[in-house]
């Protein structure tokens, strides 16, 4: 499981979310190459991303140190959907009542004209499972964002989704998940080591 790298996005102080054409900034683009080293002697059978744009730009760097790889979009890893909110000003969203609910009680959370937080983490649970099935014995990478990886994390570890902010992944972090035939195992969560320092700080949702 890979995150995609930084963008200016949350400069805007709006929730991306599905938002078109959020490209990788300076230091992501950094970030990306970096990763594409750290896995460039990694045996990897088959490469999946979010169909958004950040994930697809972090996706491609990892491809091009492997140039047989063939990148398939999977829209069941893309972001969560916010519904009404995507777009709108976090500060703003912040002074709602369901922002309290979802910082305390995720799972009881379902967006304005979108999804709910157990649909987001049961749909990209299943996409894990269906790859499980579809590449059995082989490595495979997936591309997505930082809800959906620690959602897929909790889950795993049999963590309850209200806790799963607890936590972190980070910007092109690298997280990675054995799918054993009997029960899953985490080997590792968000390794970063290998990433660049930050030109200027930046984070991103």
């Amino acid at each position: 499981m890979i995150r995609h790298a930084v963008n200016d996005f949350v400069k805007t102080g709006k929730l991306a979310g599905w938002t078109p054409d959020v490209h990788l900034n300076e230091d992501g683009q950094a970030q990306a190459v970096a990763l594409g080293q750290r896995l460039a002697n990694v045996k990897i059978d088959a490469i999946y991303s979010s169909p958004l744009e950040r994930t697809v730009e972090t996706a491609q760097a990892v491809i091009q140190h492997h140039p047989d790889l063939q990148l398939e979009l999977l829209e069941s890893v893309g972001e969560v959907r916010y519904g009404a909110w995507q777009g709108e000003e976090i500060s703003k969203l912040a002074q709602r009542k369901l922002w309290r609910v979802v910082q305390a009680f995720p799972s009881r959370v379902r967006f304005p004209d979108g999804e709910s937080m157990r649909e987001a983490q049961m749909r990209a649970i299943n996409a894990l499972e269906s790859l499980t099935v579809k590449h059995p014995g082989q490595r495979v990478a997936v591309v997505s964002h930082s809800d959906l990886i620690k959602m897929i994390v909790a889950h795993y570890l049999g963590l309850h989704l209200d806790l799963f902010q607890r936590i972190e992944i980070s910007p092109a972090s690298l997280t990675i998940i054995y799918m054993a035939s009997s029960r899953p195992t985490i080997v590792q969560v968000n390794e970063t080591n290998y990433l660049p320092l930050p030109s200027k700080k930046d984070s991103d949702d």
